[in-house]
């Protein structure tokens, strides 16, 4: 007989991975009752079937306790157990975790066409807001009257698969955040107008690696060669440039390429600033539209992954539930793949939230099944109507 969907699905996050980041943050250190594994696995099934508190958790896995250890649990979830677990247990153990995830998940994508002839990696860089109830969580005070968090993503273009995440407070720059990406040389990093710090995007050019900023409007540049473009494509420029406001030159001492273009449906107008130069006017725009793809996954998350509802108020706990998200997000990319589904993330993620403890295949769960209507019983009776 099968195991359950769950197990099976938790058989893709490797025991001796997690084991491994428990004992590196001394995770299992004076525990009594709930083991960081099954803390792990209340988590993640509380993003899977979309419980929104502590006591909905423990409800729903009460309704179901005697299938609890057949699914992997060890002990009875007690709400305040869970909420103690995660308010003190070192929430770095779920980051490595995830990010052990990641590492396991971008080989898988690594094949996937951009819709721009690329040989190098692509990466688009951006930021989002979750806000929070200044009241609950006092730590996060962003404004007068208002808290929020801000989540860093650094997202592969290849696969759409997050590969570096930090949070901060509301109030920081997300600029500030080009010290902490690690660089790859040769690969693209693709930004908004937010990152516009020329001293930090000058780091990036020093370490050879490529650039696709959204300039401000008011970004002044000596113009030292223009390239012809195809109009009717919506390109209006491609200009090679130096900066030419000395305190911004300083940072930026090097030659820039500037792009202009409109969009032909909109007629909106976009330049862009990059220092590769090889690569077409009309790509580098293509590849800046890619960058909505990372617009698309924090939406994505926001409304599937239930981080807008944290399971307990301190900064330990909220670090933790968004980490277990994301590890949520990628197993399911990763079982996607290894299973060849045919199906978006938001299909499979719709399904397993129903079929959790079924003894079926996951494979079995997740493929596409014509519905077919049964046969209809002839009973032992005359027909009433001749039709």
């Amino acid at each position: 007989m099968a195991q359950m969907v769950f197990t099976q699905l938790m058989t893709y996050l490797p025991r001796t991975v997690f084991d491994a980041c428990v004992r590196r943050y001394h995770g299992q250190r004076r525990l009594r009752l709930l083991s960081c594994r099954d803390q792990c696995l209340a988590m993640v099934f509380a993003q899977l079937t979309g419980r929104e508190s502590l006591r909905d958790l423990v409800t729903c896995l009460d309704a179901v306790a005697d299938k609890l250890y057949h699914a992997g649990f060890r002990a009875r979830i007690a709400r305040s157990t869970l909420a103690d677990a995660n308010a003190t247990r070192d929430w770095r153990i779920y980051r490595d975790l995830a990010m052990a995830l990641i590492a396991r998940a971008r080989p898988l994508y690594a094949g996937d066409a951009l819709t721009v002839e690329l040989d190098q990696s692509a990466y688009a860089l951006d930021a989002t807001v979750i806000e929070l109830c200044l009241s609950l969580f006092p730590w996060a005070h962003a404004q007068r009257a208002k808290g929020a968090i801000k989540v860093h993503t650094l997202m592969d273009l290849r696969g759409n698969i997050p590969c570096f995440l930090r949070v901060s407070s509301a109030k920081s720059r997300d600029c500030a955040m080009l010290d902490q990406v690690p660089i790859e040389p040769g690969s693209f990093y693709v930004m908004d107008r937010d990152y516009n710090d020329f001293a930090r995007l000058h780091r990036l050019h020093r370490h050879a690696a490529f650039f696709v900023v959204r300039a401000k409007r008011n970004l002044s540049v000596h113009r030292q060669q223009s390239h012809p473009v195809d109009r009717t494509t919506g390109l209006r420029s491609d200009q090679t440039v130096l900066l030419a406001d000395r305190r911004t030159h300083r940072k930026f001492p090097d030659r820039l390429r500037r792009i202009t273009c409109t969009n032909l449906d909109t007629h909106r107008r976009f330049t862009f600033v990059t220092n590769h130069f090889q690569l077409p006017a009309l790509s580098v725009t293509e590849l800046y539209r890619q960058r909505w793809a990372i617009e698309l996954f924090f939406k994505w998350i926001k409304q599937h992954l239930h981080i807008r509802h944290f399971l307990g108020t301190s900064l330990n706990a909220v670090l933790t539930q968004l980490w277990i998200a994301v590890s949520a997000y990628v197993l399911v990319a990763i079982v996607k793949r290894e299973l060849q589904i045919d199906r978006s993330l938001y299909e499979i993620l719709q399904i397993l939230s129903v079929t959790l403890f079924e003894k079926t295949p996951i494979n079995t769960v997740l493929q596409t099944h014509p519905y077919t209507l049964p046969e209809a019983h002839a009973p032992n009776q005359l027909s009433l109507f001749d039709f």
